[in-house]
């Protein structure tokens, strides 16, 4: 089967700090039908895509020496592939006191697997970056808790990373499937950005709440969605208010296109698992999950659906559901064309309460499912964060959209802002996407993986992307049209230079001659 080529119009994408330039291509193709009955017209041999949305990850955090492990007798050993290529990492050789920071990178063993949480708010991020030159990690986002762990490094903890003898599974299939080491978020700040971000590229047109949510009606912080009955919270609420927002759901939807998102602990709003600490974390966290945050995809009262057929469909759950109803529809043979999965709290990495070891549990129990699955085939599978926890990162993202708020934005003192603050300083036409200001971006560079039969074997994929680059390529896959009103997907990258769609590629070099990678959840490396 041939899938030709094709550029979409309008779409572009970051070239560095100076501005924006490039079309990004994918393949336009047939409708095959699926598992359960399922049939979508697809531009790609993809079917299924599964986006596992993890929590507070920088790239260097978690991929600083990549492909090098220090290989610590007494955890697991992680050997590279001589054919790896290289990747935009701090390297190996650490030892002088060369970085601009005031606390040297540092490398956390698998014992340290619990640290502090970072700071990581809209202003706090871009002050870090100061003005590009990297250097104000320790003073800014550097958090030191006296409940937590530091390993005496006080707020120079903000500089530790791990190596692939703690993230062993992330480093696994990065050398098995395909990785980037350009991708950012969209914009400065926490995980409701990250979140809003990921499902319509737009933080804008929701209702001010207090500090979260500026004058500008722009969220910048973590306000809770404000109909969640499991958000006890009598402040701090938002929803979407300008009629012109939209999200994927909304777009799928109006496809016919089958979609879902499977929250951990949906189904109970105090439900507590224990991390492998031994701490009890409720499972459900409402402003993780971005679809409740506008009116027509939102399940505010958590009502389950009324069985397995209805998963993926219009109905009372209206496309929200438990974590648990995910291993159904792939053992019941109904997954949904389009899933988003979020972990219970205690597994979704994110430091102060989960750790590197407890979500390596989750995503390779997860990935070891889908590979066993029906759907397999025909599946690509995107692990993305939401944001950085304000882990340290040397790379400077492109500014590829201005703000100009003197309150909030620090990245570039500008004359607009008089001098006060602002992000970039450009006239440009497109500067501000939409006129909405508040959206400094792209922010802080994360890790990014596609897991699939199609992805390209220990490929490294240096296309500038950010988190609407998932956003786009679903829309493109499934011919949806984009958000419009402002979205970032204006401006995304697609992740197709990530994927080999040529006829023969499908399976290749992974071992057991359909792609699959299985690991073991404890350890990260290949299940015996």
């Amino acid at each position: 089967m041939t899938y030709r080529r094709f550029a979409r119009p309008g779409r572009v994408a970051a070239a560095g700090m100076a501005g924006i330039a490039g079309v990004a291509a994918i393949g336009i193709g047939v409708g095959n039908a699926s598992p359960g009955g399922q049939a979508s017209e697809t531009a790609t041999p993809i079917k299924h895509v599964v986006v596992i949305y993890q929590e507070n990850v920088s790239f260097d955090h978690y991929f600083a020496t990549y492909p090098q492990a220090a290989n610590t007798p007494g955890e697991p050993r992680f050997r590279a592939s001589s054919s790896t290529p290289s990747v935009n990492g701090l390297g190996i050789a650490l030892n002088d006191p060369n970085n601009p920071n005031s606390t040297q990178p540092f490398r956390l063993d698998r014992s340290q697997n619990y640290t502090c949480d970072q700071g990581h708010g809209y202003t706090q991020e871009q002050q870090a970056y100061d003005q590009g030159a990297m250097d104000k990690f320790p003073e800014t986002v550097g958090q030191a808790a006296a409940n937590c762990a530091s390993y005496g490094k006080g707020t120079g903890l903000v500089m530790g990373y791990y190596d692939g003898n703690t993230v062993t599974a992330m480093w696994n299939y990065a050398q098995n499937f395909a990785m980037s080491d350009n991708s950012f978020s969209t914009t400065f700040g926490p995980s409701t950005p990250g979140a809003l971000n990921l499902v319509s590229g737009q933080t804008h047109g929701f209702t001010p709440t207090a500090s979260q949510v500026t004058p500008n009606q722009t969220v910048i912080g973590d306000p809770q969605p404000a109909n969640d009955t499991c958000d006890s919270a009598t402040s701090q609420k938002t929803t979407s208010t300008d009629p012109g927002n939209k999200n994927i759901g909304d777009l799928l939807n109006a496809k016919k296109v089958t979609w879902g998102w499977f929250a951990g602990g949906f189904d109970s709003c105090t439900h507590q698992t224990a991390n492998m600490s031994g701490a009890p974390v409720t499972d459900y966290i409402p402003h993780h999950e971005p679809f409740q945050y506008y009116q027509s995809t939102a399940n505010p009262n958590h009502t389950p659906p009324s069985g397995l057929a209805e998963i993926g469909q219009s109905g009372p759950a209206n496309h929200q559901y438990d974590l648990s109803w995910f291993q159904k529809a792939l053992d019941g043979g109904n997954l949904p064309s389009v899933s988003f999965v979020k972990a219970i709290a205690a597994q979704d990495g994110h430091a102060g309460y989960s750790s590197p070891l407890d979500e390596q549990k989750f995503l390779v129990s997860t990935m070891n499912s889908i590979q066993k699955s029906q759907y397999w085939k025909d599946t690509a599978v995107v692990v993305a964060y939401d944001d950085s926890d304000g882990w340290y990162d040397h790379q400077t993202s492109p500014i590829v959209n201005q703000s100009h708020d003197p309150l909030v934005d620090k990245l570039t003192p500008t004359a607009t802002s008089g001098g006060a603050g602002g992000c970039g300083n450009s006239t440009a036409p497109n500067a501000v996407l939409g006129g909405y200001q508040d959206r400094c971006g792209y922010g802080p560079r994360q890790p990014l993986l596609v897991i699939s039969p199609y992805a390209k074997t220990n490929f490294v994929d240096h296309t500038i992307t950010d988190q609407t680059s998932i956003l786009r390529f679903v829309e493109d896959n499934w011919n949806t049209g984009t958000i419009g009103n402002g979205s970032f997907d204006q401006k995304a990258n697609s992740l197709n230079a990530m994927f080999d769609f040529a006829p023969g590629h499908q399976g290749d070099n992974r071992g057991s001659g359909n792609g699959t990678l299985l690991l073991d959840p404890s350890t990260g490396q290949p299940a015996r």
